[in-house]
């Protein structure tokens, strides 16, 4: 016979019960918002998934920026491994590194589009924020003088001054491009690791030498030396004498390499001093023809790394700069130099494959705006000691080919399945092979 006492009991147990098995709150919410995210996206054409994600990384930074707010309210995250450098260096990180990669995307000509209007209100901010940037008396005014590691940031900037030329340098103000020079200029006081770090220093005189101040050569010509040195063979540098597995061809060699002997060649195409090779490799258009195509071989590499699902490998460090691991192949595709053994369909359908799955899937923003630490979501245990939340903002370098127009075979062109995708998908697909890019190294050719 059941008593009161055991029926209370069972009561009691069978609600406990109930709300276990239940989701939470938050559990409820998430699912729901996946849900949502994943009905939006389908319903979004390739071109707007882009520029969707673009604007929801940029408008946090460039509308506080405009406003001399971005270092008042930025939510900043470091790394729990944080060297303690001066935390200023962050908000130059989250403008410089943004600005790199969504520069080619305000560059384009005004059009009737909505994507346009995004465009126009992103621009007017820039420049606001551009000016802000060496402005001592505003509130964004970056640190300039806060140690070494302004030698990085400051290379992104110049980039993406480079890459938006027409659209960001050029109209801004007379005062404004003497105090980027002077900063620039500024900078001789810190001298570069032996590493990648001999291409920010280039970076930062190329544009210098871009604009018509006075540079140093040296610094030039130093760099360009050194990662010629680095060259390994099929398409893969060394950051430095030893080689090191990781991503940092795409986040800076293989970029800065091919935009300073660009700029080099804009302005001293002849000079074989600055560039120096012995026989006919020697000068910098020469350089750059080899240069170019060693980048292309590397991005038939990184495009064969993304897997059918729309991932790629997770190795090395820095892996919280999350889509910048595919920017040496959206600036061939920006500049419309891929190699032949990739098309425009199948780059766009490869890079928006992984877009869906960095962006969509998960929240990588934390409850400011601004990204998080992390690869898919917030991770703070994958930062490295240099990592901040401003650190990530690379991740905006995946998406230069938002800076050809909509009309553009890039973007019109039927989606095509990548490498990996026909191969697992067991379609033909073409076989790899070393490139005849470096005889000069393997002796064996």
């Amino acid at each position: 016979m059941m008593t009161r006492r055991n029926k209370t009991l069972i009561v009691v147990l069978s609600a406990l019960l109930v709300i276990f098995l239940m989701p939470t709150t938050a559990d409820a919410q998430k699912k729901k918002d996946k849900k949502k995210g994943g009905n939006k996206v389908e319903q979004m054409t390739d071109r707007e998934i882009w520029a969707d994600i673009c604007w929801q990384m940029s408008e946090p930074v460039l509308h506080n920026m405009a406003e001399g707010k971005l270092q008042q309210n930025m939510v900043l995250e470091l790394s729990p491994t944080w060297d303690n450098r001066d935390k200023k260096v962050a908000y130059m990180e989250t403008f410089a590194r943004l600005m790199a990669g969504v520069a080619p995307w305000l560059n384009l000509p005004d059009d009737d589009t909505p994507e346009c209007k995004q465009r126009q209100q992103l621009r007017k901010w820039a420049r606001q924020a551009y000016t802000n940037a060496v402005d001592p008396e505003s509130p964004d005014y970056l640190g300039w003088k806060s140690g070494g590691q302004t030698l990085v940031d400051a290379a992104y900037l110049v980039e993406s001054l480079y890459r938006g030329y027409d659209s960001l340098w050029v109209p801004l103000s007379d005062i404004t491009k003497q105090r980027y020079i002077k900063e620039l200029q500024g900078l001789h006081r810190y001298d570069p690791p032996y590493t990648n770090w001999h291409l920010f220093v280039a970076m930062e005189e190329c544009f210098l030498m871009y604009v018509g101040a006075d540079y140093d050569q040296y610094r030039i010509h130093m760099a360009m030396n050194k990662v010629e040195e680095w060259y390994i063979g099929d398409g893969w540098y060394s950051d430095g004498p030893a080689f090191a597995f990781d991503y940092y061809n795409a986040y800076v060699i293989q970029p800065m390499y091919l935009e300073c002997l660009e700029m080099i060649n804009a302005k001293k195409g002849n000079d074989t001093w600055t560039v120096r090779n012995l026989g006919n490799r020697n000068g910098s258009k020469a350089r750059y023809a080899e240069v170019l195509k060693r980048m292309q071989k590397f991005s038939v590499i990184l495009e064969r790394f993304i897997s059918p699902e729309g991932t790629y490998p997770v190795f090395g460090r820095s892996i919280p700069y999350r889509m910048a691991v595919l920017q040496p192949l959206a600036q061939l595709a920006w500049r419309q130099q891929l190699p032949q053994e990739l098309h425009n369909g199948q780059v766009r359908a490869a890079i928006t494959a992984v877009a869906k799955n960095m962006f969509y899937k998960v929240n990588n923003f934390n409850e400011g705006g601004y990204l998080t630490i992390g690869f898919m979501g917030n991770h703070p245990n994958v930062a490295d000691w240099y990592t901040n939340n401003g650190s990530l903002y690379m991740t905006s370098l995946a998406f230069m080919p938002l800076g050809l127009p909509a009309t553009h075979d890039f973007w019109t062109a039927p989606a095509e399945k990548w490498t990996s995708k026909k191969a697992w998908e067991g379609d033909d697909f073409p076989k790899d092979h070393k490139w005849d890019i470096n005889r000069q190294v393997l002796y064996w050719e």
